[in-house]
């Protein structure tokens, strides 16, 4: 039996947020990875370490959740007014297929600098010293994204003292801004009284037909990802659990998996309940409520006077650690519009950022939302992150990948 030697891909290893991933150049993957298709699919596969039956992939880069088996492929933008085309991958841990169908908010911090490190920008508008602003184009959801880098002596300036809740060590602020977040007009399976692009049914607050469950309130908003936001006091939760009171707890996960299938099929993003399976990534589901103090997973006491609210949120089955980068600007743009069940529980009225309680900690966010003709749209949505290179080189995969 012949063996042939694996490929050998460039490719760096980032985090970005309180999420990590495998950042590829378009041009320096294998040509028949350069197009969506099988072949892209299996190699990322591959790279992460799925499907892995395990549960570790032990034999790729990925971490096992949902927050570490991504990959991220940037391009030279095609697109006027902007720099680079980014391209996100979810991939799955226990399943043969990689999710394309969302952003990932918290990778999105990271675009930036890999851009300016690997010289995707004109350098006349990159200062030695200062702030470079990146204009990305999500290629995933069809937005605008920039993202402001801090430079120093020429360099990304990754180290800092800007601390985010979910991740160990303080670094450098990143601010990004997302531009007209809400996504286009859900099909007509959607329902509803025609909606809009923030709230695909024309309603702030739904009533769902849940299995198991009964009638049961949502909010179904398309800004930053599609999300269907719940309140916690209606499913027996209060909004202060960490990982193990759901991840443990195979009835709550179907709970809430039930939850997102439902709003799945009120907003329009699939057809029938079986598709689910498929479309892991989109929507999220989350739960709120009032604001209460806990003891965050790091032992850090977060006080009722400290948050607005508190939100718990689930990415891919599972309660996410902290919150994704997509999902608070879903809950930033909710909670500025009177009338949602975000808005409710951080106490009504009208306001421009909120800051909510999730398992690590507190996040602040800003969203700018109007009325226009009855209908509600979000110009922009506003939060700070940081990136990190953590590895670069290249990664190896069995040449056979793409046979």
């Amino acid at each position: 039996m012949t063996h042939r030697p694996q490929l050998r891909i460039p490719a760096t290893y980032m985090r970005g947020g309180t999420s990590k991933g495998v950042f590829f150049r378009l041009d320096d993957l294998p040509v028949a990875a350069r197009t969506p298709g099988p072949a892209r699919d299996a190699l990322l596969l591959r790279v992460i370490g799925s499907p892995d039956p395990y549960g570790k992939h032990t034999d790729g880069m990925g971490g096992a959740t949902s927050s570490t088996s991504k990959c991220v492929i940037i391009a030279p933008s095609t697109r006027p007014d902007h720099d680079v085309d980014y391209l996100y991958g979810q991939v799955s841990i226990d399943s043969a297929f990689v999710d394309w169908s969302g952003n990932c908010g918290n990778l999105s911090s990271a675009v930036g600098p890999f851009a300016i490190a690997h010289g995707m920008l004109d350098p006349a508008r990159v200062p030695r010293d200062g702030t470079a602003t990146v204009r990305i184009w999500q290629a995933n959801i069809g937005r605008t994204i920039l993202a402001h880098v801090p430079m120093a002596d020429g360099q990304v300036q990754e180290t800092g003292d800007f601390e985010l809740d979910g991740v160990t060590f303080p670094a450098a602020e990143i601010v990004l801004e997302f531009l007209d977040p809400s996504d286009e007009p859900a099909p007509a399976q959607a329902g509803g009284e025609g909606g809009g692009a923030m709230f695909p049914t024309g309603h702030l607050v739904d009533t769902l037909d849940v299995p198991g469950l009964g009638m049961l309130r949502a909010t179904l908003i398309s800004a930053g990802i599609p999300t269907v936001f719940v309140d916690a006091a209606d499913i027996g939760l209060d909004g202060t659990e960490l990982q193990p009171a759901i991840n443990d707890r195979p009835a709550a996960l179907a709970k809430l998996e039930a939850i997102r299938v439902a709003g799945a099929l009120r907003m329009g993003l699939i057809a029938h309940a079986d598709e689910a399976i498929r479309r892991q990534h989109t929507p999220k589901v989350a739960f709120v409520a009032p604001p209460a103090a806990y003891v965050a997973s790091s032992g850090k006491a977060i006080a009722a006077g400290d948050i607005d609210l508190n939100v718990r949120a689930m990415s891919m089955g599972k309660l996410h650690h902290a919150m994704m980068g997509t999902a608070s600007v879903a809950i930033a743009t909710a909670a500025a519009v009177p009338g949602t069940l975000v808005n409710l529980a951080a106490g009504g009225g009208t306001r421009e950022a909120v800051r909510f309680g999730h398992p690590s900690g507190t996040l602040r966010v800003g969203a700018a939302v109007a009325q226009v003709d009855g209908r509600w749209t979000v110009t922009k949505a506003v939060m700070s992150r940081s990136a990190r290179v953590l590895m670069e080189g290249a990664v190896r995969v069995p040449a056979e990948t793409l046979d």
